[in-house]
């Protein structure tokens, strides 16, 4: 089992952690030797994804950090599990050592084998689904994109910086529009919530205001006060920022 990452996408270049303003402790979880999931995944939004849906669903799980930073990834065992060489992963020995990778579909699985946070009506599935895809296909790879040109290039290029920190604040002024009147995402805590949380709360990492954004602001506190979210967001631990950039710069050269 590798030693757990050292580095934090939760922290701005003045040391500020964006899960301060949200008042719950951070408590890493236990692991069981005979669980029933393993995760393989590092501290990054699309990992927690898998963290706080395990934690909510109460399954027994083990974590196995992956050191980005070290290309872990790119070893042959983990390529055998996922081919793309991305976190997170995880292998179900409840169903006969099954594996699946990438996070959404990682969430659609863990929802369907336990019955919880996806609904199994028609129309409301269907919603929870289409905004599991506008994270998906939006969100992440938006704000992920403006970390890479703010944070990790070591070149700045404003036009690529302000193309994708205009994209992610646009991203975010829909979701705070959808909030409107509602406490989650599709009215119930869904896999919706638990998919673009880990990556909204980030935004000042990716140097997105949300100034005037009152509904998602909200929302933030709202799912980081949920128990769940309170420990799994430091699963696996989080660590320094010159950590997280030095990561992120191995990475965009895989």
């Amino acid at each position: 089992m590798a030693d757990f990452l050292p580095f934090s996408l939760f922290a701005s270049s003045k040391h500020h952690n964006p899960y301060d303003c949200y008042n719950a402790a951070f408590i890493i979880g236990s692991q069981h030797s005979d669980a029933m999931i393993e995760l393989y995944t590092s501290p990054t939004p699309n990992g927690y994804k898998v963290s706080i849906m395990l934690e909510e669903t109460g399954l027994d799980y083990t974590v196995h950090p992956i050191d980005l930073a070290r290309q872990e990834q790119k070893d042959p065992a983990f390529l055998a599990m996922n081919p793309n060489g991305r976190i997170p992963v995880i292998v179900d020995h409840g169903n006969d050592d099954f594996v699946v990778f990438e996070s959404g579909a990682i969430l659609v699985y863990l929802a369907e084998k336990t019955g919880q946070f996806l609904p199994q009506e028609g129309k409301a599935r269907s919603q929870v689904m289409q905004w599991l895809m506008f994270q998906m296909a939006g969100v992440g790879p938006m704000m992920g994109q403006a970390n890479v040109f703010f944070r990790y290039f070591k070149e700045k290029i404003p036009a690529a910086i302000h193309r994708y920190q205009h994209e992610g604040q646009r991203l975010l002024t829909v979701l705070d529009q959808r909030l409107t009147d509602r406490d989650f995402i599709c009215d119930d805590y869904s896999i919706a919530d638990i998919a673009t949380w880990p990556w909204a709360v980030t935004h000042k990492w990716s140097g997105i205001d949300i100034e005037g954004l009152v509904n998602l602001q909200a929302w933030l506190k709202r799912v980081a006060e949920r128990p769940a979210v309170a420990k799994a967001r430091n699963i696996p631990e989080r660590g320094s920022n010159s950590d997280t950039t030095r990561a992120g710069q191995s990475i965009i050269i895989t």
